[in-house]
């Protein structure tokens, strides 16, 4: 433990399982001492957190666990009242969400929906945006928000699609949040990572053969883990970053620098 975030409360938003990047963040913000508190999509969502949390040895009672469909406008202000309620101010938010129709990430680009269009840009994208705007009373002045993004938001990844288009709008969502939240010492970013074996990449089309390239063109020559990913937002949500705002922390073995 290295006490960079000891006794800090943070929010960690799209925890489903022991394969997601916001569990290997959250695992690791655990083991340092913080008092993570996460939010759920359904009852489902609820009883992994809570296995995962009983998987460390640790009571899930002694968690704030609070439901959040951000589709749900409604959701986001009751989880902001209930959290400054329940447990003051944040030091940090992490925003760990993305969806997509599966059918939407594969195929041609030119063949996505409106609908599909429009629920990724929603879920994966503009629910950052929303996530800032309430999370901004809760936050410390020196807080800092967190989101998750993918090489496919800068370049054409195949059938990445219309989850690609997302994250580049999540991406420059980032740099605009950071200008908005800068004055009153807010700092914003984000983490690119590598490829991941999560349930969300599962439902890419031909994923098997995007992580085998990776590992041919990453200069680590390896995937990422998600103790990699843990340890660059432990640095992000920590004061040793206090002068960086706007950026797009790529944590992906170097392949961004071949592409």
């Amino acid at each position: 433990m290295t006490g960079l975030i000891k006794g800090k409360k943070i929010l960690v938003m799209g925890v489903a399982n022991k394969w997601s990047i916001g569990w290997g963040i959250a695992d690791r913000f655990i083991d340092e001492g913080a008092e993570v508190i996460f939010s759920y999509f359904d009852e489902r969502n609820r009883k992994s957190i809570e296995k995962l949390l009983s998987g460390k040895g640790l009571n899930p009672e002694d968690f704030g666990i609070y439901k959040c469909d951000v589709a749900e406008k409604e959701d986001f202000e009751n989880l902001f009242e209930i959290i400054a309620k329940d447990h003051g101010k944040l030091k940090g938010v992490v925003h760990s969400i993305a969806y997509s129709n599966k059918d939407e990430l594969r195929g041609k680009y030119y063949d996505t929906s409106k609908d599909g269009y429009l629920l990724a840009q929603e879920i994966s994208s503009f629910s950052f945006v929303e996530t800032a705007k309430y999370a901004k009373e809760v936050l410390e002045e020196n807080g800092t928000l967190m989101a998750l993004s993918y090489y496919g938001g800068e370049k054409v990844i195949k059938n990445y699609n219309v989850m690609g288009v997302a994250k580049a709008a999540l991406e420059a969502s980032v740099k605009y949040l950071a200008n908005d939240f800068g004055e009153v010492g807010i700092r914003v970013n984000a983490i690119s990572a590598g490829p991941i074996k999560t349930m969300s990449a599962k439902g890419v089309g031909q994923f098997d053969l995007i992580a085998k390239g990776f590992i041919e063109r990453a200069p680590l020559k390896r995937m990422v883990t998600l103790e990699d990913l843990g340890n660059s937002a432990l640095y992000l949500m920590s004061d040793l970053s206090s002068g960086v705002t706007g950026e797009i922390l790529h944590v992906d073995c170097g392949f961004n620098i071949t592409g």
